[in-house]
């Protein structure tokens, strides 16, 4: 099993920025996609960007797409989200999650392990 624990949230005005970090504990993190999630209140939990276990393949949503850059250090078992030009409608909890898969998974279902989330909050 594989624990993920999500920092680097909290309250930034309109066109900040943020870097989310999510550190890894457990077996072989260096061979899980990564992916972050998000959701906001009254809506449902949304893609938002993936990373392959190697690093190198990327997938973006088209509303993050250009502002946002997952990456991650395998050495340090962490991944990252760095979010440019928020926007308000970037407001929701972040959430990472793993899945032992050999491409970039996009779909919720296709995650084994999930973290606890972040709080991003986004004023206009």
């Amino acid at each position: 099993q594989v624990q993920l624990v999500e920092s680097g949230g909290g309250l930034v005005q309109a066109g900040g920025s943020l870097r989310l970090s999510c550190a890894a504990s457990g077996r072989t993190f260096s061979k899980y996609a990564m992916g972050w999630f998000r959701q906001a209140p009254g809506k449902e939990r949304e893609f938002v960007a993936a990373i392959s276990w190697s690093g190198g393949n990327t997938y973006y949503a088209d509303s993050v797409k250009g502002r946002f850059t997952i990456s991650r250090d395998n050495a340090k078992n962490t991944v990252y989200l760095q979010m440019n030009s928020l926007k308000p409608e970037d407001t929701a909890v972040y959430y990472c999650a793993a899945e032992r898969s050999d491409y970039v998974p996009t779909r919720g279902y296709e995650y084994d392990y999930w973290g606890q989330g972040t709080q991003v909050t986004v004023s206009s």
